[in-house]
């Protein structure tokens, strides 16, 4: 054990007297000792090495070299020399990137006209977090191995940014565009909110407000700031290192990330090393922490979360290096340790002028340099301070770049960011005949079972925000079990279980969405699935990004099935009957993500097999967990899952009338509504659409080469035919996407759910929402131009107007 590493604080300030005295003594023996370790103990610039870090760094060194990660302790000090340059390099291009319009390597004094008229950026977490990339890019370096990383502060981009241009870890839009020279680097603060348009209405800079795909080794936007907090301890796999820089705040207000110690397991993941970045500030206020007694506070509510809390000194990147050292250390202590979480001390904005104050979160200066002489002369001074001369900051670079000599990756080319996974083995679907009934999850069930043995080298993980065995998933649950510490006899649990389950909808989607190197599956009640919106959107819409920048995603696509859904949660009160977050997908790009209506087994079966070929999507499976008839052939089954929409009954070109279904209990209307019409002489065509993006109006060409073309729809829905939609979802948003099928309020009427609910059975539901049988009849009956007694008897016509007795729809025709 390092000196002073069982200690809570992370710098000798906080040691007691004697302690401190002492650290610094034993320091100070070590610095007459070795020329080369005193050199780097100077620091440099705003960077200090305090004496704990000192000592815990050089035992760290010394362990290194005994190892045979390091030729010689010499090597060590002269790369974590240049760490400490290429920070404070860093924080001086951070500080342009948000007031500077040009750059000088040199380091002269900018005038006004030199200043962005308008500045912008997250500042203050961009001057930590640059320290804390530096320190990362260290321990790299040290140990020779290539650790991914990830940033719960995307907003902090910058600072990995700019780190990146100066050690030349870029993506090839970055490197085409910047690069370590006064043009390439005036470039950059150029672009950082440049807001230039490119024509095709794509930004013309690579660079963001956020992480993004142009971000080297960025894999997660860090837009929702909190989940990353919930992706990083599910991401590497075993063999893999994790760095994951979190957010203070965001661990505070973001619950779920503090249950980390529940999930991660020596035995089947990758080292994680937690690295927060305490910085006592979110937006206008204090954190809680910092009010409730800082760092210390802070050790103690780890402890017990069931982590093992490890104080560094967020300013200096030596300290970060040793932080991320320690914890994995800690992590193959032993395999039952707590996870250990390092606590990156600092203030917000340290090292420029406005540090630790409300404007550090953003413009840490009091007014614009552009304009204000007094700001101007703030920027120059902070600058200065910070400045690196060119010479010695390519000498830094060229310490730091080790890669090929260690036989390692650029940073940029991490495990996570060049995830590759093969399309698994898939057992072929067994096909059912149509006539019978069952619960198309159950089927679900144990065909997800069948992929998962068949593939035993992909690590799973299944998100569960309520009870597997209501949702028909038995057999998944008994071969994979819940995840938990300390497992109950007798219940299908396990310290290695794949099942994450808790009741925080975020946590558990993430769980999946973090192990992008597996197989994966969410299974949610569809009334609490609106809360995995936000984690969501971040995967879909930086998968659309990379797809665009010519590198799509290559991790399987994750199914979240939506069961116990709206209709056949009829009786648990309105609060449960809610189709929002498919609805709110279909608005989302329909070639990153697929909304799904299986009406049945048989095609739940093929949705399922269907995702699992495919790489780098969301696919929202709207599936009863009740048994439903078998209404699909294998044919029709496998048309819906590749075309996304069937012929179910009928012919079109033989058809008076189009009833068109969205949903399991939508088609079984359909289907009622079709043996009347054909018994009153008005033959109908029934269709089923089980993805309603396939059909819609492509908004890009990477819609357009998702969705059917014209020639195909227009020979399932002749334009001229009426039609009549029943909808699982609420009438209007399908009707939005559906656009290209809908000719009209003369022809075309939609049911589906009208945010009426309560305690009901399923017949209630669909009548208190005019969406049964009979309801479909009377809306056919309008754009077939036919008086509604010719399609209803009188008592049915007299419910369906409000004025009977709704038990007479309950039989129904046929």
């Amino acid at each position: 054990m390092s000196a002073g590493e069982h200690l809570p604080c992370s710098g000798s300030e906080d040691l007691p007297p004697v302690a401190r005295d002492e650290a610094a003594a034993r320091a100070a023996a070590l610095r007459e000792a070795d020329a080369a370790f005193a050199a780097w103990a100077r620091g440099y610039g705003v960077i200090a090495h305090d004496p704990l870090t000192q000592l815990r760094v050089h035992a760290m060194v010394q362990a290194l070299v005994a190892e045979g990660a390091l030729p010689d302790a010499a090597t060590g000090w002269r790369r974590l020399q240049a760490a400490d340059r290429i920070a404070s390099a860093g924080m001086w291009l951070v500080v342009h990137m948000t007031y500077a319009r040009e750059v000088r390597l040199d380091g002269a004094p900018l005038q006004a006209a030199q200043f962005k008229p308008t500045p912008e950026g997250h500042t203050g977490g961009s001057l930590n977090m640059a320290v804390a990339y530096a320190g990362y890019l260290a321990i790299n370096a040290l140990d020779g191995r290539t650790r991914a990383w990830l940033m719960g502060q995307g907003h902090c981009v910058a600072a990995i940014d700019a780190v990146n241009a100066i050690v030349g870890n870029m993506t090839a839009a970055h490197a085409a565009r910047y690069g370590l020279s006064d043009a390439g680097l005036t470039r950059l603060t150029q672009d950082f909110y440049g807001y230039r348009v490119r024509a095709d209405g794509l930004p013309e800079a690579p660079l963001g407000s956020h992480v993004n795909v142009h971000t080297a080794g960025g894999v997660l936007e860090g837009g929702y700031l909190g989940f990353a907090e919930l992706h990083y301890v599910h991401a590497p796999l075993p063999g893999e290192r994790l760095v994951a820089f979190l957010s203070d705040g965001a661990f505070e207000e973001q619950r779920g990330s503090d249950w980390a110690p529940r999930w991660w397991r020596a035995e089947d993941s990758g080292l994680v090393a937690p690295i927060m970045i305490l910085n006592g500030r979110r937006i206008e206020q204090r954190t809680t922490i910092e009010q409730q007694g800082g760092e210390r506070w802070l050790h103690r509510h780890l402890q017990l979360n069931g982590f093992r809390p490890v104080g560094i000194d967020g300013r200096d990147p030596a300290a970060i290096a040793w932080g991320i050292w320690r914890v994995e250390r800690g992590a193959q202590e032993a395999a039952a340790a707590p996870l250990h979480y390092g606590i990156a001390e600092t203030i917000k904005g340290y090292g420029f002028p406005g540090a630790g104050s409300n404007r550090a979160h953003n413009l840490p200066l009091p007014g614009n340099p552009a304009r204000d002489a007094a700001s101007r002369a703030l920027f120059n001074e902070g600058a200065a301070r910070l400045h690196v001369a060119p010479d010695a900051l390519r000498e830094a670079v060229a310490a730091l770049a080790t890669h090929a000599a260690q036989g390692r990756p650029l940073e940029r080319d991490h495990a996570l960011a060049t995830r590759d996974v093969a399309t698994p083995a898939l057992p072929p679907v067994e096909p059912i005949a149509p006539g019978g009934a069952r619960s198309p999850m159950a089927a679900f069930d144990a065909h997800f079972c069948a992929i998962v043995q068949a593939n035993p080298h992909l690590r799973v993980r299944v998100g569960n925000p309520d009870e597997l065995r209501s949702n028909k998933l038995d057999r998944t649950l008994d071969l994979l079990r819940h995840r938990v510490p300390d497992p109950e006899p007798g219940i299908a649990e396990s310290r290695t279980g794949a099942v994450v389950t808790a009741l925080n909808e975020e946590a558990v989607v993430c769980a999946a969405l973090g192990n992008k190197g597996g197989l994966n599956l969410v299974v949610t009640y569809e009334a609490f699935a609106p809360k995995m919106l936000g984690a969501l959107r971040q995967e879909i819409t930086f998968a659309r990004q990379q797809a665009i920048a010519g590198r799509p995603a290559r991790w399987l696509t994750v199914p979240v099935v939506l069961t116990s859904h709206t209709w056949e949660n009829a009786k648990n009160e309105i609060s449960h009957q809610d189709p929002t977050l498919a609805e709110a997908l279909l608005g989302e790009m329909a070639d990153t993500v697929s909304v799904l209506f299986p009406p049945d087994a048989q095609s739940a079966l093929h949705a399922l097999d269907r995702a699992y070929r495919r790489h780098g999507r969301i696919a929202a499976m709207v599936i009863p967990k009740r048994e439903v008839a078998d209404v699909t052939t294998p044919a029709q089954a496998e048309r819906l899952a590749d075309d996304g929409v069937a012929a179910i009954e009928g012919e079109a070109d033989a058809a008076e009338l189009l009833l068109i279904a969205v949903g399991a209990y939508q088609l079984a209307e359909a289907r009622r509504a079709a043996r009347r019409l054909r018994e009153r002489g008005h033959p109908p065509a029934v269709l089923c659409i089980a993805e309603p993006g396939r059909l819609r109006t492509p908004r890009d060409e990477y819609e357009a080469a998702w969705t059917l073309d014209d020639a195909a729809l227009a020979r399932l829905f002749p334009p001229g035919l009426p039609r009549v939609f029943l909808t699982h979802t609420r009438p209007e948003p399908l009707l939005g996407a559906l656009r290209r099928i809908d000719t009209g309020p003369q022809t075309t009427r939609a049911l589906g759910y009208i945010n009426r609910g309560g305690t009901l059975d399923v017949d209630g539901l669909l009548f208190a929402n005019r969406c049964t049988w009979a309801h479909a009849l009377a809306a056919a009956a309008e754009v077939l131009m036919l008086p509604v007694d010719a399609l209803l008897d009188t008592d049915e016509r007299a419910a369906v107007e409000g004025r009977g007795d709704p038990a007479a729809l309950r039989a129904g025709p046929g």
